[in-house]
């Protein structure tokens, strides 16, 4: 039987619902350890809490404390996978951080529920028994971290979340999820692309992430710039556009040595230089822009406050963390 180490956090999953005041709320204690006797049948189960805590509460400093907890249990050689239990709002963003930044090639799965443990409808322990199934399967391995929801498997870098309270809430827009789960069956259906690893053991930068929208003007840029945060993501118009009177606050960023990383505010599609007007791509990208495919705003944060890290030379930043 394997050896599985169930890592949980909090979130709605380990929360319960108060009928009396219609809210969900942190207990004292978590009630899903009381409910994990049925998924011991599948595996051999080391049950860890590092932290009990609403995702909107995660920080950057949580993700790398369950990074070094992954790779300090799995460095035993007696962990066959992981399987961390998070609440959905910062979900994908904990997910991608650790697929950007484990080193270990130990299955590593997280999931969730939309529906609190007492309520009708629960998701979270099926999702758990799913999560446990997935980290067993031996075809799981090098397919780095994957999020498992309402029997779908997705990829840390493709997820996100697209509905407040659906139990469908995880969706892969672009390629799809890369597997199912079908009578505890699974299946999946494409390799992913191997990933670059950023090697981090702390984080010190800020970065800051900001959504472009019609009439944007250069003021919250000039903050940043004054505030000396360390880079700017902008979730751009269209295929990486801003509106003109947005531009002057994006060279004083640039001037001042701060990299911009530009993705789309579009749920699909890629940033490219091909708008020539004022505050299109090509202007941006021959200010010195950094495009960005592929992520959305808050992954692509993720990304630059690691590869600060490592660098803050917007070319080096744009030809090694940001080329693809």
């Amino acid at each position: 039987m394997k050896h599985i180490l169930v890592i949980h956090t909090g979130g709605t999953i380990s929360m319960e619902a108060d009928t009396e005041n219609n809210t969900v709320n942190i207990g004292d204690t978590n009630p899903l350890t009381k409910g994990l006797e049925d998924l011991r049948k599948l595996a051999r189960l080391t049950v860890k809490e590092p932290l009990h805590k609403p995702s909107p509460h995660i920080t950057i400093n949580d993700m790398l404390e369950l990074k070094r907890l992954i790779e300090s249990e799995c460095a035993s050689g007696d962990i066959d996978g992981v399987v961390i239990t998070h609440g959905t709002d910062t979900m994908e963003e904990t997910a991608f951080f650790l697929d950007l930044t484990l080193d270990t090639d130990t299955p590593v799965i997280m999931t969730g529920a939309m529906r609190s443990i007492n309520e009708t409808g629960s998701d979270g322990l099926y999702n758990i028994l799913s999560a446990i199934r997935t980290a067993v399967y031996e075809k799981s391995i090098g397919k780095g971290l994957l999020v498992v929801f309402n029997d779908e498997i997705h990829t840390a870098r493709e997820v996100t979340k697209v509905h407040t309270t659906n139990a469908a809430a995880f969706q892969s827009v672009v390629t799809g999820p890369i597997g199912t789960i079908t009578n505890g069956s699974v299946t999946f259906h494409y390799d992913p692309l191997p990933e670059l690893k950023i090697k981090v053991n702390k984080i010190t930068k800020r970065v800051g992430l900001i959504k472009a929208y019609a009439g944007m003007d250069s003021s919250i840029l000039y903050t940043l710039s004054e505030l000396k945060y360390d880079g700017v993501v902008i979730e751009a118009l269209g295929q990486g556009n801003l509106p003109p009177d947005a531009v002057d606050g994006v060279d004083k960023l640039l001037s001042n040595g701060i990299p911009v990383v530009l993705v789309s505010r579009c749920l699909k599609g890629s940033v490219q230089d091909t708008y020539g007007y004022p505050g299109g791509g090509k202007q941006l990208k021959e200010l010195g822009v950094i495009f960005c495919t592929g992520l959305n705003g808050q992954k692509a944060r993720l990304k630059l406050l690691a590869a600060l890290m490592q660098t803050n030379e917007i070319q080096k930043l744009k030809d090694e963390y940001f080329s693809a």
